[in-house]
């Protein structure tokens, strides 16, 4: 079963507050690099994994998806998430994303944004979008980068205080590893890029793009928070077809 962190009090009011403000790397980096990779969404069937507030959902019917099924383990975000949301093309489901059985062949799209390395079982979970998707169908994912996961420690601070390196170690080292994000005892499932892609094609997947989206002149100066992120991954952005026979 997954963790669900996102429902914790505490760890849920900061995130919100997160969010709103849109201080995080979601909206200046993530969002903009996984909707940037995905092909024209007129009349598809989108599945989101991990929806969160709904955010993703939402975008995707304004670009013309014909329905979005949105999948999220935590109650209190698919609270607000229906709370945001006027529109019968969205249908949001408690699940967790391991546990969740999408009907066969069913999408013709799937995204999965900064969740998967909260899940155990990756590779369970990229055969079982293979199958949901139809023939020529999408999978698009973004993970926390396996140079962050690795790393709980994060950055050395040098004698001033100031991020003077990213601490690297135990990188080959495929298990469950707790941070603290907000609250203590975040568990996140760290595996390696070579794995995350291994994932996908042994599922049955052909690799489209793999990227490692860094913020650019133009979000450096609007957000100089960012410019740690220019240093090292912070993101692993993968999108995957699924092949017509």
């Amino acid at each position: 079963m997954q963790q669900n962190i996102y429902d914790h009090p505490v760890f849920f009011s900061q995130y919100q507050a997160l969010r709103d403000s849109d201080t995080g790397l979601n909206g200046a980096l993530e969002q903009p690099a996984l909707r940037g990779a995905l092909p024209p969404l007129t009349g598809a069937e989108v599945l989101d994994l991990g929806c969160g507030f709904g955010d993703f959902a939402r975008w995707a019917h304004a670009q013309g998806a014909a329905g979005v099924t949105a999948v999220d383990l935590s109650e209190r975000m698919l609270e607000q998430a229906r709370a945001r949301t006027q529109d019968q093309a969205i249908q949001y489901q408690c699940a967790a994303i391991e546990d969740f059985q999408p009907s066969a062949e069913a999408y013709d799209l799937a995204v999965s944004s900064l969740a998967l390395h909260y899940v155990a079982d990756y590779a369970a979970v990229a055969a079982r979008v293979f199958a949901a998707l139809k023939p020529g169908g999408v999978f698009a994912l973004t993970v926390e980068h396996p140079i962050c996961t690795a790393s709980p420690r994060g950055w050395a601070l040098d004698e001033a205080g100031r991020q003077a390196h990213w601490t690297l170690d135990g990188y080959f080292r495929q298990d469950a590893r707790e941070t603290r994000w907000f609250v203590d005892g975040v568990i996140k499932h760290h595996r390696t890029v070579e794995s995350y892609v291994a994932g996908l094609l042994g599922a049955g997947f052909q690799l489209l793009h793999l990227g490692e989206p860094a913020p650019d002149e133009r979000a450096l100066a609007r957000q100089e928070g960012l410019r740690l992120h220019a240093r090292r991954p912070a993101l692993l952005l993968l999108t995957a077809l699924k092949p017509i026979l």
